[in-house]
């Protein structure tokens, strides 16, 4: 075993020894020549009767099984070796993922964010948002009687988990000093790029006011008619002094600066403009999930050898420009002082569209291999990112 790989499986082995910090493993993909026991497992700590059991939820594809071990028991099941490509370990003061390659070394990369246990015991997760918040029946995710509606069910629990993301990320941009400690003074100002219906503007400003955190969030649409229900709502809730919604172009908006950019599946180069604004707005912190792809697709004229055995086959070729696409974003946002990652922030069995981008602004100077890098895909696929002609780039 490759001397790195073995160190970083060690590193999460010691990870899961400390169930007193441990937050939540995931094991995904298939190495290369092996046959994975299941699709996807995903681990997290439960207590049950005093005592913290590891509760593993297990998919072939078609259904999920839920056990739960005692965290030596977990460990003796090997399941670290068991084929995975992809292994995710988080724990309170950081994570490690690891990608197994196909020549058997490990992609490493670490993390300072700061998450939070949640040994809650519940086939359904221990809810962030409380289903009968008025907030959510004033937007129709749930109904009169406090009940999240059958056919709005995907779109709470993708807002569930992006607050998830958001609520950690934001706790350890504050710990780095990245973004001021919020005050009612200087509240943390939050704008939502695209944000329609404004399910996740309003879930934000909730969840983040429940928890004491003084905030100014700011919510834009294109639409007048979004712009005048959303209003009427923060009124009716009584909380228009500090949530507020613009009808304007997300390119042309008149908002000059945030702390935080969020924009949950603008379409095609809408999340171009989502990126580009939050750059050019000097954004601590940008959580961004794309949705089309079309602009790179469209430019995808010439297929360098030998990736024609990819795009030769419609959908193949889709989904490859949809990962360029966002590889190249992320690159941009890399060379201009945000450091990136990609994660999944909800499964794909309640959106196809689970990929966010995960930026901080540290102002790192980019290695000069990285500039190199970009230029090489560019020249390669003989394209032009909508994000480097906002930029100048």
């Amino acid at each position: 075993m490759d001397s790195a790989l073995a160190a970083a499986l060690a590193e999460v082995v010691t990870g899961l020894e400390k169930s007193d910090a441990f937050v939540r493993l995931v094991l995904s993909g298939r190495r290369r020549n092996m046959q994975t026991p299941t699709e996807r497992v995903d681990v997290k700590p439960v207590l049950i009767k005093g005592e913290v059991k590891y509760q593993i939820s297990q998919s072939d594809g078609r259904a999920m099984t839920t056990k739960n071990y005692s965290p030596p028991e977990f460990i003796a099941l090997n399941l670290l070796d068991a084929g995975f490509a992809n292994i995710l370990l988080e724990h309170k003061s950081g994570s490690i993922s690891i990608r197994i390659t196909k020549k058997g070394e490990a992609l490493v990369h670490r993390t300072n964010d700061l998450f939070e246990v949640d040994l809650s015991h519940d086939r359904s997760k221990a809810r962030l948002l409380d289903p009968s918040d008025p907030f959510l029946i004033e937007v129709g995710i749930s109904d009169s009687t406090g009940k999240v509606k059958a056919s709005k069910n995907d779109k709470y629990l993708q807002v569930e988990e992006f607050l998830r993301l958001l609520v950690p990320s934001l706790n350890s941009a504050i710990a780095a000093g990245h973004i001021a400690k919020p005050t009612a003074a200087l509240p943390l100002t939050i704008v939502d790029l695209g944000c329609g219906n404004a399910y996740l503007t309003f879930a934000a400003h909730q969840y983040l006011v429940n928890q004491g955190i003084p905030v100014k969030v700011t919510g834009i649409d294109v639409r007048e008619s979004a712009r005048l229900r959303n209003n009427q709502i923060a009124e009716k809730l009584r909380i228009s002094e500090s949530i507020t919604f613009f009808a304007e172009e997300i390119s042309q908006t008149t908002l000059k600066s945030a702390d935080v950019a969020i924009a949950l599946h603008a379409c095609d180069t809408a999340t171009d403009d989502a990126i580009a604004w939050a750059v050019s707005a000097g954004a601590k912190l940008a959580l961004i999930a794309p949705c089309c792809h079309h602009d790179i697709q469209a430019q995808m004229v010439e297929t360098p050898e030998p990736w024609q055995i990819i795009t030769r086959n419609g959908i193949m070729k889709e989904r490859l420009g949809d990962l360029i696409t966002d590889a190249l974003r992320m690159q941009i946002m890399k060379l201009l002082g945000y450091r990136v990652e990609a994660i999944e922030f909800i499964g794909g069995e309640h959106t196809p569209r689970n990929l966010m981008i995960r930026a901080v602004k540290t102002d790192a100077a980019a290695d000069s291999a990285e500039k190199s890098r970009y230029d090489a895909m560019i020249a390669l696929w003989k394209v032009k990112p909508a994000l480097a002609s906002l930029l100048n780039r």
